[in-house]
């Protein structure tokens, strides 16, 4: 007996086993990456970035700190585009949204329990609520991975759905943690499930407790994405996060997105990045000499 969560899945087209992924990325980044590793490219990633600080040491003061040097950033380098947004934990939305004084930046928030997705539903509402609340552009949640690897579809979706309603019209990205799913096909299936649950990104980790961001992970993501945009008209982002540090590992994932999904995701509306220490690798490159700005 088959159910609409099922047959969802298998309207989209096959994604082949874990060999043919890593070959057709393999593929990808020998034919195109190198045309991708020019300033202009950098300059893009720059402004793709959601500079994040989840730490337990956090406080409003070093968050405040955190904010202080994206505000410095627009004074010192007004040549370059700042980057995407600011990803703090939600008990810090308000910290941001009274620290940041340029325009063109976001306060995003992880909530729904990250990283581990595992409380009430309605104490990962009400964490939710209260970081739109507070000031919260954008909320990055993690799929519920207990419940997906039990084949619990529906519980997956009905709590997408209700997190997405607790954002009130603001962006929502689902987590899929892609390191503890594994396989190409269980990437498959959460994507689709994550998509026709209101996602408006999808990301790859929290970079946490599981491996983070894989080109592998991206191309499937992208397929998806690209499929599901194909059938209903809804654009949907894409965002790689966890232990992308480097210029060059930025310039492979754009490369995927550009190659799978086209110019049209070319921009930080559908294209992010998750990081912590990117923003001064990327700097680096762009400027031609070391800097440490963040």
């Amino acid at each position: 007996m088959t159910d609409k969560y099922r047959e969802a899945i298998a309207s989209f087209s096959p994604i082949g086993d874990d060999a043919a992924v890593k070959a057709a990325v393999e593929k990808i980044l020998a034919e195109h990456k190198a045309e991708n590793l020019n300033s202009d490219v950098y300059k893009f990633l720059f402004n793709t970035i959601d500079l994040t600080t989840l730490k337990s040491t956090d406080s409003p003061q070093s968050v405040a700190e955190f904010v202080d040097r994206v505000n410095a950033f627009d004074e010192e380098y007004p040549e370059l585009n700042n980057v995407a947004a600011i990803c703090v934990y939600p008990n810090f939305a308000q910290v941001v949204r009274t620290v940041l004084d340029v325009s063109g930046v976001d306060v995003c928030c992880v909530s729904g329990c990250f990283p581990s997705s595992q409380s009430f539903i309605e104490v990962k509402v009400a964490e939710t609520a209260l970081a739109i609340e507070g000031g919260a552009d954008e909320i990055d949640i993690v799929l519920n991975l207990g419940n997906f690897l039990s084949n619990d579809y529906q519980e997956v979706c009905d709590e997408i759905e209700e997190l997405k309603s607790a954002c009130r019209g603001r962006k929502l990205k689902v987590i899929l943690e892609t390191g503890a799913l594994k396989t190409a096909e269980n990437i498959r299936a959460a994507s689709i499930l994550a998509l026709y649950s209101g996602a408006d990104f999808l990301k790859t980790s929290t970079g946490k407790e599981y491996p983070g961001a894989s080109l592998e992970a991206c191309y499937v993501m992208a397929r998806c994405i690209k499929e599901y945009h194909e059938k209903t008209g809804r654009m949907v982002g894409f965002k790689a996060a966890g232990g992308i540090a480097t210029t060059d590992d930025a310039v492979a994932y754009y490369t995927i997105i550009k190659e799978v999904l086209g110019e049209q995701w070319l921009s930080n509306e559908y294209f992010r990045i998750g990081a912590s220490r990117l923003a001064n690798s990327i700097l680096t490159d762009i400027l031609g000499q070391p800097t440490k700005f963040f």
